[in-house]
Formats: C-alpha cells, sequence, structure tokens
C-alpha cells in the first residue's frame, strides 16, 4: 500500500483545517516545499497536495509552490481542489505534477470528467468525499444526492482508475478512519481506492494494508507527530 502523506496549501503555507472548516485553520509551516522534503528524507514516495484556494477559485494560486514541492521533494505529487476545466489541468501536468484529481467536477460535469480520462487516462483521478453515506462537493459546504457506492460504479464505467475516497466526519478529527466504509469499497469495487480522513495510528495504517488498498492519506497525525511517518511507511510495505 503507498503513503501519500498531505499537504494542504493556502496563501503558500501549509496548513490542516478541522472537517473541511476554513474558519478552523492551523498554519504548520511557511515553507512548505521544507515539509516535502522531510516527506521524501522518511522514505515516502508519493504525496497528496491539495490547493485550498483553488478549491474555492476553481484557479491555481499555490501553482508555484506547487512546483517548488515537486521539484525539490522528487516525490510523485498528486493534486486536487478546484480542478474544474482541461486547461488547469493541462496547467498542472504541464508542470510535472504526476496525477490530478477532480472533486466536484467529476460530480457535476460527466462530460469533463469523460473528456480528461480519455485524454489523460491514469493521470486522472477522482476524489468522493462523503458525508453521510453520500457525496459532499463545492469544498464539502453541499450535500449531493448521490450515494457512495452509485458514484464509485459509475466511476468505473467511465474508465476512471483510482478513487480518493474522504470520510469528512473523520477528517482532521484524529477519531481513527472509516474502516467499514474501505472494506466495502475495497471488496465490491475494481478501482485503486486511496483511504483519506481520519488515518491517525499505526493500526489503522495496518488494517488498511490489510484490506489491499491501493493507497492512504495521513494529514493531520503527521503534523501532530501522532504518526511516525518513518514508521508508518514500514508498516503499510
Amino acid at each position: 500500500m503507498i503513503l501519500f502523506p498531505a499537504i494542504d496549501l493556502f496563501e503558500g503555507k501549509a496548513v490542516r483545517l478541522f472537517k473541511g472548516d476554513y474558519a478552523q485553520m492551523t498554519v504548520y509551516s511557511e515553507h512548505p516545499e521544507e515539509i516535502g522534503k522531510d516527506f521524501a528524507a522518511c522514505g515516502a514516495t508519493h504525496a497528496h497536495l491539495v490547493d485550498l484556494e483553488g478549491a474555492k477559485s476553481g484557479e491555481t494560486p499555490n501553482l508555484e509552490t506547487v512546483i517548488r514541492i515537486r521539484e525539490s521533494s522528487g516525490l510523485f505529487c498528486e493534486i486536487g481542489g478546484g480542478i474544474r476545466s482541461m486547461e488547469v489541468v493541462k496547467r498542472y501536468l504541464d508542470a510535472g505534477l504526476d496525477r490530478v484529481i477532480l472533486g466536484t467536477a467529476a460530480v457535476e460535469d460527466e462530460k469533463f470528467l469523460t473528456a480528461a480520462v480519455e485524454k489523460y487516462g491514469e493521470r486522472i483521478a477522482v476524489g468522493a468525499d462523503v458525508r453521510d453515506g453520500f457525496i459532499a462537493v463545492k469544498g464539502w459546504t453541499e450535500k449531493s444526492a448521490i450515494g457512495l457506492m452509485d458514484f464509485c460504479r459509475k466511476m468505473e464505467k467511465i474508465g476512471v482508475k483510482t478513487l480518493i475516497c474522504t470520510d469528512i466526519s473523520r477528517d482532521g478529527a484524529m477519531r481513527g478512519t472509516n474502516r467499514e466504509m474501505y472494506r466495502e469499497l475495497s471488496e465490491e469495487l475494481g478501482l485503486q481506492i486511496t483511504a483519506s480522513g481520519g488515518v491517525s495510528s499505526l493500526e489503522d495504517v495496518e488494517s488498511l494494508r490489510k484490506m489491499n488498498l491501493y493507497g492512504a492519506i495521513i494529514g493531520k497525525a503527521y503534523y501532530t507527530g501522532d504518526i511516525d511517518l518513518k514508521k508508518a511507511l514500514e508498516v503499510a510495505r
């Protein structure tokens, strides 16, 4: 299982939100590229980046910071946050990012999603953000009427290979991850599933690895020291 330590970006800084709430933001570093270097020094090979400003604007305000992280760390970097046009997809991929993650756009604009998958294949991932069993959109501020499993099956049909599934209620809350949800997804689907939200102990990492998940994202637990990244990487292997 691949571990994706995460860097959430806002105004060029590495931050974390509590349950996706912009009003509950903690700044962890003014130099996110140093965090990327630390990920690599711990033995990580991949990183998960989110442009929190982009999630609102649909633009790429932290692009320079993202490029610095990618170039200074040498990690495989995937990026999400408000990507809703082919122009923005191209901008990130041309800048050297390895994979882009479509969230709200994957739910609301099937034509765009299909075109992106047809053009870029496995370099397109989809983020399935879940609140009470339904897909949430627009930076988690709205709940759609689409159930998680229906959405995932539709993604499979379109040709999406990688799905990043976040339980919003667990994100940044340090309450452990939603193991039941990931077990069901891994058993029912042929997608590469990455678990996100609440991965806060080595036990979480071990339980997800045993489900044969593709990946797991570690966010807040890295920054608080609740997870030793080196040890987590050993457990994930």
